[in-house]
């Protein structure tokens, strides 16, 4: 199986993945320059963190209306696995392929350090590997990853079980001291309402080999890849 890792000028997460999908996971893994305007030959899309342009206008923004998310689209359309991580969480919002937005920091400074999650939902193609209600323990990096939506949009997000992840202590309470960047019901990750694209902000490439001190963002690979398996 094969899957695109986006490149946009700023990213700076994609040789994580690479490395990742590639010698970790053990799948191929193809590094692809946003101007591509065909994603067909690929059977998945990781859209990584990183800066893209900058974060001018607003995180995401420039990203989400090239080309090549035209093709993201259409392959989700298809049912194919799409993951945006981080600045790719902004960059699926800002393409209206999620709902909400990703906002400032409710302390407004970039944030870098490990957080516990506590696994929402296992009915994605990403989440196959966890338990409902599992902690696992994902870094964030980002000065933009505060969730917001309206009451509308948060209880369509609740009532489909969309909320893949949220933040919450070690214990998998979840409170508002486990929060890092003040997101609306501490959630860290989302899916659309065909639970094939998600959205999240924790890097889970960052948490996929015990080196790192965590190896509990490899399952949402793994996952991924037996969706693949699966679906073919």
């Amino acid at each position: 199986m094969t899957i695109a890792i986006v490149q946009f000028g700023g990213s700076n997460c994609d040789q994580d993945v690479y490395h990742v999908l590639n010698d970790v996971v053990g799948l191929d893994a193809q590094l692809v320059w946003y101007k591509e305007d065909n994603l067909s030959d690929y059977e998945g899309v990781v859209i990584p963190g990183g800066f893209s342009y900058g974060d001018y206008l607003r995180a995401g923004a420039i990203a989400a209306r090239t080309p090549i998310m035209e093709s993201v689209k259409k392959l989700a359309c298809d049912g194919k696995p799409v993951i945006g991580i981080c600045n790719g969480f902004q960059i699926l919002t800002e393409a209206g392929m999620l709902e909400g937005a990703l906002t400032t920091n409710m302390y407004p400074k970039f944030r870098c350090q490990p957080t516990y999650l506590r696994v929402e939902s296992v009915n994605t193609p990403f989440t196959s590997r966890f338990r409902k209600g599992e902690v696992i323990s994902i870094p964030i990096a980002h000065k933009e990853g505060n969730f917001y939506a309206n009451e509308i949009t948060l209880s369509y997000l609740e009532n489909n079980d969309l909320v893949v992840f949220r933040y919450a202590d070690a214990e998998g309470h979840v409170t508002d001291a486990a929060n890092p960047n003040g997101s609306q019901e501490n959630i860290a990750g989302i899916v659309n309402v065909s639970r094939n694209v998600l959205g999240m902000m924790p890097h889970p490439e960052r948490a996929s080999e015990e080196i790192l001190g965590s190896k509990d963002g490899l399952k949402i690979f793994q996952s991924m890849a037996d969706y693949i398996t699966d679906s073919a």
